[in-house]
């Protein structure tokens, strides 16, 4: 697939079931000059599969700097790259970004080719709200630190996501646990698309109940997700201090009616509630 100039294809590949990617995704696998590959042994087995005898080479978050260059160089030779990692849609909690930046900058086309992603498919089959969400990719490894970040999102609105792994889960259950109410509700997606994967939504209590009392369920790679505040949970004309923290920044910013408007946007409150706030806040000031 050699071009006057190189094209850099963002490509999605499956998350587990090997026969969740698309026939577009297969034909830029197919045709490209080079696939750059999160683990290329890994991507092999996903190859193999569908007879793809592409060229590869290895990209990764520890050799992401000096293979760049080397990418470059091909996309300037009129060659086409696929940037693929090993499971699900590259750049989502995976290395890439460094890449299509840099890709970006020199004037070369970057071109997604969509299709698996974990947080989707979690998302998507929670039954938790999905109008506005937050993904977190992996939260810290320290309990005060991850406890931080459920205080920061308790009084937000909009579903809360990130992965976990699976000795970490029941530790990360633990602050759950112990910064919601038991009745909040959480959801989590284990082996998504795998043979044992296993969705289930209910009480923080009942989850955390769930995987205390199997083991089974402690395996595999997870995705959690915990539901926001509901806007009938909101006092009217009650404004949180993040809503109030987002409202100033933008008037640093913006004029008065700008700033409420995207206030309104970013935080879900009434327009009349924020009104109010900025002019007591110009007012302050």
């Amino acid at each position: 697939m050699s071009n006057d100039k190189g094209i850099l294809y963002i490509v999605a590949t499956p998350i587990g079931n090997l026969s969740d990617i698309s026939l577009r995704a297969l034909e830029v696998l197919k045709t490209v000059d080079v696939i750059a590959a999160e683990d290329t042994r890994n991507s092999k087995v996903l190859l193999n599969h569908y007879s793809i005898n592409t060229a590869m080479t290895a990209y990764h978050e520890h050799n992401e700097n000096n293979k760049r260059q080397f990418l470059l160089e091909k996309l300037s030779a009129g060659e086409s790259i696929a940037l693929i990692s090993d499971a699900g849609t590259p750049l989502i909690n995976d290395p890439g970004y460094f890449l299509v930046e840099g890709v970006k900058q020199a004037g070369f086309e970057v071109v997604p080719v969509p299709g698996a992603c974990a947080l989707i498919a979690a998302l998507s089959s929670s039954g938790l709200a999905t109008d506005r969400f937050s993904f977190e990719g992996f939260l810290p490894r320290t309990s005060a630190a991850r406890k931080a970040i459920f205080e920061i999102y308790k009084g937000r609105q909009g579903t809360l996501v990130f992965y976990e792994s699976s000795h970490r889960i029941i530790k990360c259950m633990d602050d759950i646990f112990a910064t919601y109410d038991p009745t909040h509700k959480i959801s989590i997606a284990r082996e998504l698309t795998k043979t044992y994967e296993t969705i289930a939504t209910g009480s923080v209590a009942d989850i955390y109940q769930l995987l205390q009392a199997d083991s089974n369920m402690q395996r595999g790679e997870f995705v959690v997700l915990i539901e926001g505040v509901n806007k009938k949970q909101h006092k009217k004309d009650e404004l949180s201090d993040e809503d109030v923290k987002t409202l100033e920044t933008l008037l640093q910013e913006c004029s008065l009616k700008t700033a409420v408007k995207l206030a309104v946007q970013l935080t879900g409150q009434p327009k009349k509630a924020l009104y109010k706030r900025a002019l007591e806040i110009q007012a302050d000031d």
